[in-house]
């Protein structure tokens, strides 16, 4: 068995570990695989071993991998801050993006869906620990820009998204994704469809399993360290 094959079913482990510690079915939480910064030849591994999902911050780096690995039909997910001048190519080559923070950003997607390809699937970042350093809409704005962006053609808002400040402390961890999961119960009491908490990593996804995450986005305990291209 290979390092990454090994890493693929520790992760799926701990998931169907911590799911049914909080008594729900390790079938409810999917795994994105964090491929960024990692070669097209180490996502192709991952295939191997059962992976289909693939999570990407970088759109030039992306692209590319998307375009070497077409052949196994795999489903990206674009999940770092995106640019209005970028959109295009992501809204050409993703099935999901998870980082959107700003109606321009999902008007310009929107826009540029081509036709002919299923709505793009979406998220709404969300700054549950208030960090200037990172991207998200504020808590109490999340539901005007979750209603404009439901109502947009060619999209389809399927949940909220965050990466809280690094923790270790279990109980802290829980707490930042309860904020999250606080707001899309209210969401979706208001009425919106919503059936996506994309939280929890590779150091904390035990913590979000806990409060209701329903995707787990891991990369180190998968590949291993950073590693640029």
């Amino acid at each position: 068995m290979t390092t990454i094959s090994a890493n693929l079913q520790a992760v799926r482990e701990r998931i169907a570990a911590a799911a049914r510690k909080c008594g729900r079915r390790p079938e409810e939480i999917s795994l994105l695989a964090v491929s960024k910064s990692w070669p097209a030849s180490v996502v192709r591994e991952a295939a191997a071993a059962g992976q289909q999902a693939f999570g990407e911050n970088y759109v030039q780096e992306a692209l590319a991998k998307v375009a070497e690995l077409a052949a196994l039909r795999l489903e990206w997910h674009f999940i770092g801050p995106l640019q209005s001048n970028k959109t295009r190519m992501v809204a050409a080559a993703f099935a999901w993006v998870h980082s959107i923070d700003r109606l321009k950003v999902a008007e310009r997607l929107a826009e540029q869906r081509p036709t002919g390809l299923p709505p793009l699937q979406v998220c709404l970042q969300v700054n549950v620990s208030g960090e200037t350093s990172k991207s998200g809409v504020a808590p109490d704005a999340a539901a005007a820009l979750a209603h404009a962006v439901a109502a947009l053609p060619n999209l389809k808002l399927r949940g909220l998204m965050a990466v809280p400040e690094e923790l270790s402390d279990f109980g802290q961890q829980r707490a930042a994704f309860c904020r999250l999961r606080w707001i899309y119960d209210r969401l979706r009491d208001d009425g919106l469809p919503l059936d996506t908490l994309s939280m929890g990593m590779s150091q904390d996804l035990e913590a979000a399993i806990t409060e209701g995450s329903t995707l787990v986005r891991v990369g180190t305990a998968i590949f291993g360290g950073r590693h640029r291209l």
